[in-house]
């Protein structure tokens, strides 16, 4: 198994106050920094191309990132909650970058799954417009690739962050060869991920009521989006990784614990295991107590290298 990421995504800094800081790459990093994770095969990401970008965003999205990262100590400003630094273009380009070489790894045989510790995160990334910490949409990057450079016929998104993936909904709501699936809390930013969102037919989105907590979530994935994920037969198994359901995160009202990641992460094994020849790429989103999320990177990362 392998594990992508750079040092540059501890780089991107939105300021001292926002939730999505470079602390939290640094507890996922210092999870992973044990005996038990010697066999991870590191790799250092590299930065995804302007054409890799351009399969999922705008050519004027993708223009106002690369030119908007501010003088070296300022910050610019997208929206309330999206901030950039000096080193968030480079950030970006490497988290977005990670994804691309993971799928490269699974689909060549290189490595059965991987996990890309990186940020910004991605899945609140449309087309056309940067939103909710996130740049480029890293998860839409890398099923793109695997459809257009490898030719894969099915790629499955599952998306366990406690908030609605919407970018990832918005770039492939009529794209029949993607099938995404999503957990998350309504009401909740942003706001989106309706159950009657169906896209082609190939969006299920999954609500949870504040205060839900494992009971509830490993019913929705037993009883609707594993059965769709199986139904749909994916050739590749992708992971959009958020640990901010977690019943200590600062961001939401869900009620999970550790041990619910490692379920979903087991049976997303399980489902690449029999339909994709065993090769899943998962990578970070959400998650914002660092002790949570530290927990949950080693549920998450132990479950995969199984």
């Amino acid at each position: 198994m392998r594990l992508y990421t750079h040092p540059a995504c501890l780089q991107h800094d939105p300021g001292p106050d926002h939730a999505e800081r470079p602390a939290r790459l640094r507890a996922v990093l210092q999870a992973l920094d044990h005996d038990r994770y010697a066999a991870l095969d590191r790799i250092e990401a590299p930065r995804a191309t302007r054409e890799q970008l351009l399969q999922v965003h705008s050519t004027a999205h993708v223009d106002h990132i690369l030119a908007s990262a501010p003088p070296e100590g300022g910050t610019y400003r997208l929206d309330e909650d999206t901030v950039m630094s000096s080193g968030s273009v480079e950030a970006a380009l490497r988290a977005a970058g990670a994804t691309v070489a993971a799928v490269d790894a699974v689909l060549s045989g290189a490595a059965l799954r991987a996990f890309c510790a990186v940020r910004p995160p991605g899945h609140h990334a449309t087309r056309e417009q940067a939103m909710g910490f996130c740049l480029f949409n890293n998860i839409a990057v890398a099923a793109m690739h695997a459809l257009g450079t490898h030719g894969l016929k099915r790629v499955a998104i599952a998306d366990f962050d406690v908030h609605h993936g919407n970018g990832t909904q918005d770039i492939f709501e009529r794209e029949p060869r993607v099938l995404f699936v999503s957990s998350h809390q309504s009401p909740l930013y942003p706001d989106s991920g309706r159950e009657d969102e169906h896209g082609v037919g190939n969006i299920v989105n999954g609500t949870l009521s504040p205060g839900a907590g494992s009971h509830e979530f490993r019913e929705l994935w037993d009883s609707v989006l594993l059965p769709r994920l199986h139904a749909f037969k994916p050739q590749l198994v992708l992971v959009s990784a958020g640990f901010d359901a977690h019943r200590n995160d600062p961001l939401s009202d869900i009620r999970l614990g550790q041990e619910d990641y490692a379920w979903i992460t087991e049976r997303l094994v399980a489902l690449a295991s029999t339909h994709a020849g065993g090769r899943l790429v998962s990578t970070l989103e959400g998650g914002y107590d660092l002790v949570a999320l530290s927990a949950c990177t080693n549920a998450h990362v132990s479950a995969l290298m199984v």
